[in-house]
């Protein structure tokens, strides 16, 4: 971050509540990825060790993936690691420049409203139903689409707070 003594003590405290929801979702996500790794391995040994197929797997594993893709994409915006192309953005001047970087996070924060709101309205609409061979709800597939679709949302509005309060650490955004 800038010098940190004109930031206002608001503004840090909206960074470090940020920073902790980030850090939370990189943890939920690694966890997801290790159980990911073990029932997969515990599909390769019941498959040609046991002969007998965990067929549960498949439906976990396709619940821990919505999971580590929309919180990732989440934290991905947060810490300025999603895809981007960045060359027109740094070929213009500074001025031009801000207001790129206001137009991708107001795009961006729409684009995660939509997902948010969506993602809703689908986990609603499938709560009722039960996921074949793991008899959870449905709805349990879209939820991490909500949950990150809302998460895409408040990191953008919050960089977008930064920026206009002087206190955006973004390398290409404002230099």
């Amino acid at each position: 971050m800038s010098d940190a003594s004109h930031i206002h003590p608001t503004v840090r405290r909206m960074t470090a509540i940020l920073d902790m929801i980030a850090l939370t979702c990189r943890i939920l996500t690694g966890i997801a990825l290790v159980v990911l790794t073990v029932i997969f391995g515990w599909l390769v040994f019941g498959r040609y060790v046991l002969n007998a197929t965990p067929t549960w797997v498949e439906q976990v594993a396709l619940l821990l993936v919505m999971l580590i893709a929309f919180l990732g994409a989440a934290v991905g915006v947060h810490e300025h690691t999603h895809l981007s192309v960045s060359i027109v953005r740094s070929a213009v001047p500074s001025r031009i420049r801000t207001v790129f970087v206001v137009v991708t996070d107001l795009v961006m924060g729409a684009f995660g409203a939509l997902m948010m709101w969506y993602g809703a309205q689908l986990t609603i609409f499938k709560w009722g139903s039960l996921i074949p061979l793991i008899q959870l709800p449905e709805g349990l597939r879209s939820l991490p689409l909500t949950v990150g679709g809302g998460l895409i949302l408040l990191f953008s509005i919050g960089h977008l707070i930064r920026l206009f309060l002087g206190a955006d650490d973004r390398r290409d955004s404002i230099e």
